[in-house]
């Protein structure tokens, strides 16, 4: 593994960057945790949208507002696949569909998913929202995504990898992970911190800015 330590004391500590690569062959599957997320909440809305029975035609037309048009409450969704296994879980406390903005919102929110090559990715926050095209889901509130440690198909140990903020943005194209308020980045024992994140699944790249500080366990 390769680290950019930040840059030299004598720039503006708003100016510095790290750049952090993990290593080529281990890490390549942690690359799937942005795409797991956003697969398992686009999933998470599609099956809230049909899963609640649709409003009846009014018969005099209404004005849109951002008022929520449904809601679910302390509800559960799990998505298996065509074999039966159980491959995405979303728990809240309570859903909801905004019309003017075409937004769902998700409070307390729980997520589990679980990739084709059998690693879990799990996320929590206070509140998830996604945009009406779903290209950008908000984790808000104690976010905490984590992609748990396990075996890669050539054998090899892919380590636990985990984003912790108070607001998380993920985006589906390009594929980033970002953050404009501090953020911490733990890869196995290694602890990285910074003001901002950006990570791009593209390159496998995690860019910190601001005050950064980086702690690398001993191999």
């Amino acid at each position: 593994m390769s680290t950019a330590l930040p840059a030299p004391p004598s720039l503006p500590a708003s100016k510095r960057r790290s750049r952090w690569r993990p290593d080529r062959l281990v890490d390549r599957l942690s690359i799937y945790l942005p795409v797991l997320l956003m697969g398992l909440l686009a999933l998470a809305s599609y099956w809230l949208l049909r899963a609640t029975p649709g409003v009846p035609e009014a018969a005099v037309p209404t004005a849109v507002t951002s008022e929520p048009d449904y809601f679910m409450r302390r509800f559960s969704v799990k998505v298996f696949d065509p074999s039966g296994t159980l491959k995405n879980e979303v728990f809240g406390s309570e859903a909801r569909h905004r019309p003017d903005s075409e937004t769902l919102e998700i409070d307390d929110a729980r997520i589990r998913s679980i990739g084709e090559d059998g690693l879990l990715t799990t996320a929590t926050a206070q509140r998830v929202l996604s945009n009406a095209a779903q290209t950008e889901f908000v984790l808000e509130g104690d976010a905490v995504v984590v992609r748990e440690a396990g075996r890669a198909a050539d054998g090899s140990t892919v380590p636990r990898l985990e984003f912790r903020g108070e607001l998380l943005r993920v985006y589906t194209d390009p594929q980033r992970l970002v953050s404009e308020r501090p953020v911490t980045l733990l890869r196995g024992k290694d602890r990285l911190q910074g003001d901002a994140l950006d990570y791009r699944a593209d390159d496998n790249l995690a860019l910190l800015r601001g005050r950064v500080k980086v702690q690398l366990s001993g191999r």
